[in-house]
């Protein structure tokens, strides 16, 4: 069956993070493994024109007219009479949310939901912003063919807080960037050491700097179990970083390493140069970091429960978030114990394989498939 597929590429185009990197995973491997289909990209604007460099054959759908001012509007309430226009057979909107009006129109549509952290734990967001996030989300599971939940623990959290129906909901794991599963050149390696000024052993965070990623349990536990070991943090500064600069500056701590101006191009090296990835997270939908360290071949701590032991399988330790010297017990086992180091290395190799797009992206065109032929 040949398809006219189009895509929400909103954040494909204009977000460096997670839902970005998700976004030119699907529409990049979509197009490579299916070339028979047109494929088509909406965003309401391309910020930074380098970030995705869009599949050969693509065709970008953006907003004009009047709409040009208002394209957060253009995406929410005119995209899918620009969807009938252009004859789309079937529409995926990758980032928790579908146009409106899409079910009065003759076009399948997926909604993959990545999580629910704002239904989960309210507090960590503003009250206006909870209801626009939960009004999008309550309208695109309600109305899409399909849903793709990112992992098993999304899966039950939409069906506990949405009173989803289990049959309309599919599990299709995400995966991460082909750049992580070779081995950097030494030269490289050297290269990045120098640029960002790393020290020659280090543990690895990344993740956008931010409460519910649990950063300053990790320092702390550093701090409190008298670990004497560089940290090497990556990802975006948000309000909470200042209680993490804080608890830094109080205790006089000097091998903590905030690195600016990582390109994704950087993160291999990052990775494949530390002794460890530490990422104890009280709650994700899928927890790519988690999948690009196992990648890289290093040791990985991460959280008991929810859908990193999923993503992370044997490959990790997992610990209580909330429990310093659980974390403290783990650091000092993957800092001391090769022979522990050596099989989290293997066995999170292994696994790590589950996700590869050879698995992934059949697994979803299936969804496609399914929902043209219902």
């Amino acid at each position: 069956m040949i398809m006219r597929i189009g895509f929400d590429a909103k954040r494909a185009f204009n977000n460096y993070s997670g839902l970005g990197n998700y976004s030119r995973y699907i529409i990049s491997n979509i197009c490579r493994f299916y070339p028979e289909n047109e494929c088509f990209l909406y965003t309401p604007g391309i910020v930074d024109k380098e970030l995705f460099n869009e599949p050969v054959g693509t065709t970008i759908g953006q907003p004009g007219g009047i709409w040009l001012r208002s394209g957060s509007l253009w995406r929410s309430f005119k995209l899918t009479s620009r969807l009938d226009k252009d004859a789309i057979d079937l529409y995926h909107g990758l980032s928790n949310e579908l146009p409106y009006g899409i079910q009065r129109s003759r076009i399948k549509s997926v909604i993959t939901i990545h999580d629910l952290i704002f239904m989960e734990h309210p507090e960590l967001y503003q009250s206006f912003s909870r209801k626009i996030y939960e009004r999008k989300v309550r309208y695109g599971t309600r109305v899409a063919s399909k849903i793709i939940a990112a992992s098993e623990q999304t899966k039950e959290d939409i069906i506990r807080f949405l009173n989803v129906d289990e049959s309309r909901i599919r599990v299709v794991y995400q995966g991460c960037h082909r750049q992580f599963y070779s081995r950097v050149s030494e030269e490289i390696m050297q290269h990045t050491r120098q640029r960002f000024g790393l020290p020659s052993e280090y543990l690895l965070y990344v993740g956008t700097i931010e409460e519910r990623k649990n950063l300053l349990k990790i320092i702390q536990a550093l701090h409190h179990g008298e670990i004497d070991f560089p940290l090497v943090v990556v990802g975006r500064k948000t309000a909470y970083f200042n209680q993490v600069k804080q608890f830094i500056e109080r205790n006089r701590l000097s091998n903590i390493y905030f690195l600016d101006q990582v390109q994704a191009s950087d993160l291999p090296a990052i990775y494949q140069g530390s002794a460890g990835f530490i990422y104890p997270s009280s709650y994700e939908g899928f927890g790519i970091p988690v999948l690009e360290a196992l990648n890289s071949g290093i040791p990985v701590i991460t959280s008991r429960g929810g859908c990193l032991e999923e993503t992370a399988g044997k490959g990790g330790l997992l610990i209580e978030p909330n429990d310093r010297e659980e974390i403290i017990h783990a650091i000092r086992q993957v800092l001391e114990k090769s022979a522990l180091r050596d099989r989290l290395i293997r066995e999170g190799g292994a696994h790590a394989l589950k996700f590869r797009e050879e698995q992934t992206i059949p697994s979803l065109y299936n969804v496609y498939l399914e929902c043209m032929h219902d």
